[in-house]
């Protein structure tokens, strides 16, 4: 198989003849040489069970079965939240929407998520499931977060993730201003109060 565009083959041959029988260390040298696929632990370990911990093999069977170009495929179409920008007061639950498409050729697997990946933490919710979407089909997935005690500008970043733990998609940025005047809580609230009272009135 010809890995020569993802692993340095210099590299690859160092690793494959260290001789180690370290499972821990055969696991880091694995996430080492893949550093740029975000392979988690549990991952890596998967793949040189697989192998008999062969490292070189390991790689080999990623690359087979985790291939960017075999990856699920995600656009983000558009930020439905309110208020995207505005403050928010300290310590304040908030929630933030998007509408996603799948605009691959091959359904998701069961098990994708939205994922925290960099960024300012915001409360404790930093994964939510997403339902496997048929090629060209949209759905509306939303988060409750909580903004930080401290006041200013703060970034979290969020990605789609496959069961295996490979990142795809595009990424997905919540961009807060945390201030004791903020009012991004008062107008989702009110918002929803208007949608609800306008959706009482078209059914009456």
């Amino acid at each position: 198989m010809n890995v020569n565009n993802d692993v340095d083959q210099h590299l690859l041959h160092q690793f494959s003849c260290l001789g180690t029988t370290d499972k821990d260390d055969l696991i880091k040298q694995l996430q080492r040489l893949l550093a740029g696929s975000q392979l988690n632990e549990a991952t890596a370990a998967f793949f040189l069970d697989m192998n008999n911990w062969n490292l070189q093999a390991a790689v080999c069977s990623y690359f087979d079965y985790e291939s960017p170009f075999k990856l699920p495929c995600m656009t983000l179409l558009c930020d439905s939240t309110i208020g995207d920008g505005e403050s928010v007061p300290p310590n304040t639950k908030f929630q933030k929407s998007w509408r996603i498409q799948n605009s691959g050729t091959e359904t998701w697997p069961n098990g994708v998520r939205l994922q925290h990946s960099a960024g300012t933490p915001l409360g404790d919710c930093m994964k939510v499931p997403v339902p496997s979407l048929a090629p060209k089909e949209t759905i509306e997935i939303s988060v409750t977060l909580t903004s930080p005690e401290d006041l200013g500008v703060h970034q979290s970043k969020w990605r789609m993730i496959t069961p295996a733990g490979s990142y795809f998609g595009d990424s997905i940025w919540v961009i807060i201003n945390v201030s004791e005047c903020g009012t991004l809580a008062v107008t989702q609230q009110l918002h929803q109060l208007s949608t609800s009272q306008s959706n009482d009135v078209q059914m009456s």
